[in-house]
């Protein structure tokens, strides 16, 4: 059985990229109507630059049924364009255990992602069924890329390990390191906060970041580079989406799209190349 880390090795190797392109179709921005068509679109312009596709759920159930199978039609086109790509469904589950397991087999068995992003908030038990599926990856949220992230993630709470208290996003950290006993668990953090990133990484030097937060939302992308990899210069997934498939609102969106990819993938190429991290 391949490992989710596997899987997300190859994939970044195969595109020589970290790039994770967000697919959040917005009816109000999208220069076309169909949102399976759109998503085509970009996939078909993106798919050689990418190492993965992150559908936001949000945007999909907000449309319906009808964007409900305009989901399942983009995992599929993902699946054939751009076969190696690693697909994160960005669900933001979190719930009791027998809700959860249901949670998890939704994702990762009817949708068949690789990974998802999971809430931590319900503690062990709530992630736990998702951590069962030991080839697909987990991404806790840990540190978001939100401006309300600090009302709750700065607040100071009494780790088991520390005498003194720690930001609670340190404790999700720390604590997501012993729930690793699987090896697919890794948390999402994001470029803007790029202190709070460094922190996260000294914490969990072996884990695998999804980090949002460039682009549109202004998080500074050395710094995610720099701050946000591993020693080896992997093992982080840096999304953007909007400033991605929405880098043109005219009948030249997909050939928009493919540049920013481009460009993002060789502005990050170049910051792993100055610490010495090439491919």
């Amino acid at each position: 059985m391949t490992t989710f880390l596997e899987k997300l090795d190859a994939a970044c190797a195969a595109a020589n990229s970290l790039v994770c392109v967000g697919l959040d179709p917005d009816p109000a921005l999208m220069p076309v109507p169909d949102v399976a068509a759109f998503n085509r679109a970009i996939v078909n312009a993106t798919a050689d630059l990418a190492c993965a596709y992150k559908p936001n759920f949000a945007f999909y159930e907000a449309l319906g049924l009808p964007g409900l199978r305009a989901l399942e039609q983009t995992i599929a086109h993902i699946r054939q364009a751009a076969p190696k790509a690693v697909v994160i469904g960005d669900a933001k589950r979190g719930d009791v255990t027998n809700t959860a397991a249901a949670y998890a087999k939704a994702l990762f068995e009817v949708w068949g992602l690789d990974a998802a992003t999971i809430s931590p908030y319900l503690g062990r038990d709530g992630v736990q069924p998702f951590l069962d599926y030991r080839d697909r990856g987990v991404f806790l949220l840990c540190r978001t890329s939100n401006p309300g992230a600090r009302d709750f993630q700065d607040l100071r709470v009494a780790g088991e390990a520390h005498l003194d208290t720690q930001p609670l996003y340190e404790a999700v950290a720390e604590t997501a390191k012993g729930w690793n006993d699987k090896g697919n668990l890794g948390l999402v953090v994001g470029a803007t906060y790029p202190e709070e990133l460094r922190r996260v990484r000294d914490l969990c030097p072996t884990l695998p970041f999804l980090i949002p937060g460039v682009g549109s939302q202004g998080g500074d992308l050395e710094q995610s580079v720099r701050f946000g990899t591993n020693a080896a210069g992997r093992r982080a997934v840096i999304n953007s989406s909007r400033g991605i498939i929405y880098a043109s609102k005219g009948g030249d969106f997909a050939g928009a799209a493919r540049r920013a990819a481009m460009q993002l993938r060789d502005a990050i190429n170049a910051a792993l190349a100055s610490e010495g991290k090439e491919w």
